[in-house]
């Protein structure tokens, strides 16, 4: 959630992710603090760097969990949780990543280290995750892993 809540904050985001928006306020960014607007060795260049990095990251970032980017990939979220098993999960901080059968990976944002616990020790996670996890949480499909031939 502070990594969602950082970004909104840099694109000037208070309430739901709208592309246009955020966009615009993207490229308003990139025109501030690209390091090309410095010459090379002057201090302000590194930080543009560094800023124009962390721009393009939180771009991605709040378009990978935009309502209309989500909305797109609905159709496929919804199979692969209702018809494939989780693979492999991993907790960290308050984002769980679920990794499942089919190859795909969803981070989920703001579950709490009890949520995870109480997941970990159910007699089925899959059943937990349905019910507790995948309704409830903010999430991102973050990587497609290879599937084996």
């Amino acid at each position: 959630m502070k990594r969602i809540n950082e970004y909104r904050k840099l694109f000037g985001i208070e309430k739901e992710i709208d592309l246009k928006v955020l966009k615009k306020s993207y490229r308003d960014l990139v025109k501030e603090w690209h390091p090309d607007k410095f010459q090379e060795g002057d201090s302000k260049r590194e930080e543009a760097e560094i800023n124009s990095r962390k721009i393009i990251d939180g771009y991605h970032f709040l378009v990978s969990i935009a309502p209309e980017t989500k909305a797109a990939n609905l159709e496929a979220y919804t199979e692969t949780i209702n018809n494939s098993g989780i693979a492999d999960y991993h907790h960290k901080g308050l984002l769980l990543e679920i990794t499942f059968m089919d190859g795909s990976t969803y981070e989920y944002f703001g579950v709490t280290k009890q949520v995870y616990i109480k997941m970990v020790n159910s007699n089925t996670v899959n059943r937990f995750a349905k019910r507790m996890i995948y309704p409830k949480y903010n999430y991102r499909q973050s990587k497609k892993q290879l599937q084996e031939a």
